[in-house]
């Protein structure tokens, strides 16, 4: 197998041209996200097909081709007005889905929704690494995918300028509308929490909100 992509936690290998295998460094069983990703297919939401889940961890899956949104904005084939807006339209998208395979009440979340979670195929845009799904209100995703956007917008760092960043936090808030105050608290509370992000990533976030609470974003329902 041949190593495509890395992130914090997980591995993506080809096994071929048209399918790859995804796995978690722990070996996690993936069987639930694999549930996730597929109810979300069945209500329309773009993301890879699952072929099937692997004894001992392991996700097989469509492989997929294209950039990711990141990568696009990098390289200034995307704009971050119309990566802002897609995302947000995405989140648009995912809010009515019910939560399903959560077994809680409340709307399909992804809780990642950020541009290197989403894969521009010629098809459309694709939504990849589903670990962190969970149910709730469709604000919530708002308010998480904002706060990952500012924290890289108060940052430092050298791949993404800031004012890309920043550029982008208000094109998605306003497609989705201002992040809900205390939604932005539970997603605050959520990376704090995240046992993936350095201490200088978790000491960025009272910044991070802070810059959501001043971006007013058009007032449009999720």
């Amino acid at each position: 197998m041949r190593l495509l992509a890395s992130g914090r936690d997980a591995d993506v290998w080809a096994l071929d041209g048209e399918l790859v295998l995804r796995r978690y460094r722990d070996g996690r069983d993936m069987s639930r996200e694999a549930e996730v990703m597929r109810h979300a297919a069945r209500h329309g939401f773009p993301v890879p097909a699952v072929l099937r889940t692997e004894p001992g961890g392991g996700m097989v899956v469509q492989r997929l081709y294209g950039p990711t949104m990141l990568a696009a904005l990098l390289a200034g084939t995307l704009t971050a007005a119309e990566g802002g807006a897609l995302l947000g339209e995405l989140l648009r998208r995912l809010g009515p889905i019910p939560a399903g395979p959560t077994g809680e009440a409340g709307s399909l979340l992804h809780l990642d929704l950020h541009p290197d979670n989403v894969i521009l195929t010629a098809s459309g845009p694709v939504v990849v690494d589903w670990a962190n799904a969970a149910a709730g209100p469709s604000t919530l995703d708002v308010a998480m995918s904002a706060l990952i956007l500012a924290e890289v917008a108060v940052g430092d760092r050298p791949d993404v300028p800031a004012a890309a960043a920043r550029d982008l936090l208000g094109a998605l808030l306003g497609v989705t509308g201002p992040a809900d105050p205390a939604q932005l608290d539970v997603a605050l509370a959520h990376r704090a929490a995240n046992r993936t992000l350095s201490r200088a990533e978790k000491d960025l976030l009272p910044a991070a909100v802070r810059l959501v609470r001043s971006v007013p974003g058009q007032n449009l329902q999720v």
